[in-house]
């Protein structure tokens, strides 16, 4: 084991054997990381009777609003773009995430402004609560209970959903995420029916199993993945607006469970530009100079190079005038593919399946939120404890 600069401890090169050793995975994982990541679906099934507690019927009163502002920032700020991805193109109203303080500057009585914080105490999603009740904008609060946005929501006289912190908010996705979409099923803006979400919880809680640390690699999808991951440049990309979103959020977990740079995006943007990373450096330039004799697994360890991770989303295109948005995603994945294949750069392909958007949305999550973790405990990094975002806070704060 090294120590950096900082007092951070891990190991430069992971330690595969470490992963099918659960005392090993349950000794690195002092803070249970681990079992905070699979206590997704029970997640789910919670917040939705917090949800159902909460007087959201106050919201019904002034009709549908203009636009809905999602204000929060982190994994927070992430629950607008599931709002965003679910609702759809064919959503009534905007439906705009907020990761600055305050709301932006047009938001008046006209709109609806759901702050979430995990902790109920981000300045963000605080400062935005404030905003939007000094303007006259309908307020939903969802956070910690007996916290500061509770308070705000109270003078503001607005629903909060008390959402108790169980796990460190980068494991609280699916907690913050269902009451921002009751709350928006509220004002018919998405549609999110009971059998959705019980469905959701079954996805989420199967994949927990498939991805538990008694399951060795071979058999684990999320081990699998992490290794592959390992030594690794990754590119996360989403062939869909549903799978994007589910790139971004592996993205935030690599960074701060794993502590691994990423590129992550829409494949259709990555056309028009970040596609030329392949032939690159770490691409294509690295992949031509190895020896096409050699075992594919005894690679050079100071050699990085590219990893390229495709969300498929496949598509949910009932509701769609035509199939050709979803024929189109479906061929740019392919194309991509076929060039990953032909300059040597290796791609992991994880397909959404799925009767709803929501259900599409988890099983695409779920195996990479336990795949940063177990990438952490390979390098003998504790998933939980990240020294950087603590000293962030304390050199940014007054």
């Amino acid at each position: 084991m090294m120590e950096g600069t900082a007092g951070v401890s891990g190991r430069r090169h992971p330690d595969e054997s470490l992963l099918d050793s659960p005392d090993a995975l349950a000794e690195h994982d002092p803070g249970g990381m681990l079992r905070f990541t699979a206590s997704a679906g029970a997640q789910v099934r919670e917040s939705a009777a917090l949800a159902a507690e909460a007087n959201l019927s106050l919201l019904v009163d002034e009709g549908r609003p203009r636009a809905v502002v999602i204000a929060g920032i982190g994994t927070a700020g992430r629950t607008g773009d599931v709002l965003a991805t679910v609702a759809g193109p064919r959503c009534p109203v905007p439906v705009i995430p907020h990761r600055s303080s305050g709301v932006p500057g047009w938001v008046g009585a006209a709109d609806v402004v759901i702050a979430v914080s995990a902790s109920g105490r981000s300045p963000e999603a605080l400062a935005a609560a404030e905003a939007a009740h000094r303007r006259g904008a309908r307020l939903v609060a969802v956070g910690a209970p007996d916290s500061q946005l509770q308070s705000v929501a109270e003078r503001a006289r607005a629903p909060f959903i008390p959402v108790p912190r169980r796990a460190p908010a980068r494991a609280s996705l699916w907690a913050l995420t269902v009451p921002v979409l009751l709350a928006a099923r509220t004002l018919g803006l998405v549609k999110v029916n009971e059998a959705d979400l019980a469905e959701t919880a079954a996805r989420l809680d199967a994949d927990a199993d498939r991805c538990r640390p008694t399951a060795e690699s071979f058999v684990n999808p999320a081990k699998s993945l992490a290794l592959g991951l390992a030594g690794s440049i990754p590119i996360v990309w989403g062939s869909s607006p549903l799978a994007t979103v589910a790139a971004r959020r592996f993205g935030d977990t690599l960074s701060a469970n794993a502590r691994y740079p990423v590129v992550t995006g829409a494949l259709g943007e990555a056309g028009r530009g970040r596609v030329g990373l392949l032939d690159g450096v770490f691409g294509g330039l690295v992949e031509g100079e190895r020896d096409i004799f050699a075992d594919p697994q005894e690679t050079d360890p100071d050699a990085t190079r590219l990893r390229l991770v495709l969300l498929r989303d496949g598509g949910l295109n009932a509701d769609d005038d035509s199939d050709e948005p979803l024929a189109v995603e479906e061929r740019r994945a392919d194309a991509v593919q076929a060039l990953a294949e032909r300059r040597g750069v290796r791609c992991d392909v994880i397909t959404a399946e799925g009767g709803s958007a929501l259900e599409r949305l988890a099983s695409l999550m779920a195996v990479p939120d336990f795949a940063s973790v177990y990438l952490a405990l390979a390098h003998g990094l504790d998933p939980m404890a990240v020294p950087a975002i603590t000293e962030m806070k304390e050199l940014s704060n007054p």
